[in-house]
């Protein structure tokens, strides 16, 4: 992928049923990839609305109209988001559209209001984690943050706004 195909990529708000499928598509890819599907995983990817209906966010990556990538901004409470299910497709990844769609997630909830912005990884997920450290986020203990619903978690990270 060049660079001006990456620059081709759109992200936006979740519009309807067909984007909320691509999420819950491209998510199960690679939480099946790695890990047990939780119940936690299924809450989420069965009803993204929710997650904008308490003042969060899921955003969609497009590449000539097919969802290539994805990511949840979770609302905690009042300024407080967790980056969650964030995912790219196998078939795109190593192209730079990671980074693409973590800096929309940033620029969305510092639009959002974010105080704070937060998430849970696992170690497993290498390349994640590298690209969130990449974009300056800073690892710190678990009892920092608020409690992960998700067994697998063992990385967890924060974002100075």
């Amino acid at each position: 992928m060049t660079r001006q195909t990456v620059s081709a990529i759109v992200v936006a708000p979740m519009a309807g049923p067909e984007d909320a499928r691509a999420f819950k598509d491209l998510n199960l890819e690679w939480i099946e990839a790695f890990f047990a599907v939780e119940a936690a995983d299924l809450a989420t990817l069965d009803d993204p609305q929710a997650i904008v209906e308490h003042g969060g966010d899921v955003l969609i990556a497009r590449l000539d109209g097919e969802a290539v990538g994805c990511v949840a901004l979770v609302q905690e409470e009042p300024g407080v988001f967790e980056l969650s299910k964030m995912a790219v497709s196998p078939r795109f990844r190593g192209r730079g559209i990671g980074r693409v769609v973590l800096t929309a997630a940033i620029d969305r909830v510092r639009a959002l209001g974010a105080t704070e912005f937060f998430l849970a990884s696992n170690a497993r997920l290498a390349s994640a984690v590298h690209l969130y450290e990449t974009m300056g986020f800073v690892h710190v203990p678990p009892s920092e943050l608020p409690p992960s619903p998700y067994d697998r978690a063992d990385v967890f990270m924060r974002y100075p706004l």
